[in-house]
């Protein structure tokens, strides 16, 4: 981050190839749309070089390039009007996916499989913006709570409880739309 603040192109380039597949997967499970997720990208890491200055190089970068980001894509959610739509057949998603889907071999398996990971894909869309927000770094980029409250700029409690928060409402959700279509 050093070489970045001093302006050096080979340094941003550097940074690029480090995490485009990994923020890339996130904008476009966030914004559900690759062509918006890729304008973001890049929208992204052009306000990371013209803010390389206000960077603490005391914190971690991971965080503070997530928080971008998720600036650059709520920014561009507002402008569009656009609806996020989280993607859960990704392979990095495929952790959620199976947990609701069953090992068996039955042909009638595959079709009840496909229903339940519609069923969760919208109801994580569902999710409004600030607990998605969260349920995204945390549980599909994988980052700790710690560089979660910092790319959001809030307290670790607050992580904390709306991923709590997140997981009540997926829950009574799944429980709701089960319920209903199993007659009780």
């Amino acid at each position: 981050m050093m070489a970045l603040s001093s302006g050096h192109r080979a340094a941003l380039d550097s940074l690029v190839r480090r995490f485009e597949r990994e923020l890339f997967n996130y904008l476009k499970r966030y914004l559900g749309d690759a062509a918006l997720a890729d304008d973001v990208f890049q929208n992204t890491f052009l306000q990371v070089y013209l803010k390389r200055d206000t960077f603490d190089a005391s914190r971690r970068f991971r965080p503070w390039l997530y928080a971008v980001a998720t600036r650059q894509a709520v920014d561009a959610l507002r402008r569009g009007g656009r609806r996020t739509h989280v993607r859960l057949e990704q392979p990095e998603g495929q952790a959620v996916a199976e947990s609701v889907t069953s090992c068996e071999a039955d042909p009638l398996d595959g079709v009840v499989a496909g229903e339940s990971r519609q069923r969760v894909r919208e109801a994580v869309d569902g999710l409004p913006n600030h607990l998605r927000q969260v349920v995204l770094l945390a549980y599909f980029q994988g980052l700790k709570y710690r560089d979660v409250a910092d790319a959001l700029g809030i307290p670790i409690g607050t992580v904390k409880s709306r991923l709590f928060s997140a997981i009540q409402l997926l829950q009574e959700r799944w429980t709701g739309a089960v319920g209903v279509d199993s007659g009780t």
